[in-house]
């Protein structure tokens, strides 16, 4: 991969240059951007890291860049034990904006205390999900009545584009009002038509403080549909199959490695006297679950490879001869 250095490199990092920088970045096709203490910036595109910058940054530079992009008191967060997810845009001009996932840690650097900021970068508009290269029934299976959809797979496998396209196919064609959770919040629909649907965003934990309290705010709002960031414990996990349970569609996402992998997963978050009537409203409202992982591809670029089930009665009376 021939060298790539962002030519109006200043002799010092902040804050004021970011905007600049980024647009370097997304220019070059940037997925990822990383800024850490006595390191050059770092970006990742096609699965490959490569250095941008000559000189490595020092910890006053990156405090300066996190705190410029969160707030001042980002870095004695991060001094405290406390990670930072945030969202983070750059405006063009009136109708073009870039759009970053930001990620800012604690860690250990030369042997003191330093600072990685991570920025994924966020298409600006939503695919559409027959760009998405799903099977015609899988496809159909997305957008049931009522029930849970579970997109699952491992950090940077696209799970957050599949989930943002089929928002879109719900604003576009069906109904009724969508309300999403996300921490942070990703993809905006501005750009999108919709016909007869609403979409309301709010973000963990700067709108409400966590994804339990999220779903109880959504069932006093009268939704269709309701959209979890991601079912990450015990809690926010219950909430999401009561949600189903009182008769509306939830969308959400997990951490794992499989399809069979994410029940598990999912049921081992409740205590063991719990697990088997968790276990038995999992089978009863999960519609369909989607794992995939991006492979690369010989051209440079990255597909999505996919195992699904789709929890017809057929499947779910044999999975639940299997509980007895």
């Amino acid at each position: 991969m021939p060298e790539l250095l962002y030519p109006n490199e200043p002799s010092k990092f902040s804050a004021n240059y970011l905007d600049e920088f980024l647009k370097f970045c997304v220019d070059n096709d940037a997925s990822d951007i990383t800024f850490q203490t006595n390191n050059p910036v770092m970006i990742e595109t096609k699965g490959r890291l490569q250095k941008v910058t000559k000189r490595a940054l020092t910890q006053s530079e990156v405090s300066d860049l996190i705190n410029g992009i969160y707030g001042t008191n980002a870095t004695a967060q991060l001094l405290s034990g406390t990670d930072l997810d945030t969202q983070y845009e750059t405006r063009l001009d009136r109708h073009m904006r870039n759009r970053f996932r930001v990620n800012a840690t604690g860690c250990l650097v030369d042997g003191s205390f330093g600072i990685q900021i991570t920025l994924r970068t966020i298409p600006g508009s939503p695919p559409n999900l027959s760009d998405m290269k799903l099977d015609e029934n899988l496809q159909k299976a997305l957008i049931p009545t009522q029930g849970i959809v579970i997109i699952a797979g491992a950090t940077g496998s696209g799970k957050s584009t599949l989930l943002a396209a089929i928002m879109r196919e719900l604003l576009e064609n069906e109904n009724g009002k969508i309300l999403s959770y996300e921490s942070p919040i990703e993809f905006v629909y501005d750009s999108v038509e919709s016909k007869s649907a609403l979409i309301s965003q709010s973000e963990i934990p700067r709108n409400l403080p966590d994804f339990p309290r999220a779903i109880r705010n959504a069932l006093r709002r009268k939704p269709e549909y309701i959209l979890v960031g991601e079912a990450r414990d015990k809690e926010t996990i219950s909430a999401v199959i009561d949600a189903a349970l009182t008769g509306h569609t939830v969308y959400t996402t997990v951490h794992s490695n499989g399809v069979a992998d994410t029940i598990r997963r999912m049921v081992a978050s409740f205590p063991h006297d719990e697990r088997y009537g968790r276990t038995v409203d999992l089978i009863s409202m999960v519609r369909a679950i989607i794992w995939q992982m991006l492979v690369p591809t010989e051209d440079g670029g990255r597909h999505a490879v996919r195992e699904w089930l789709i929890f017809s009665p057929e499947v779910r009376n044999r999975l639940f001869d299997t509980l007895t």
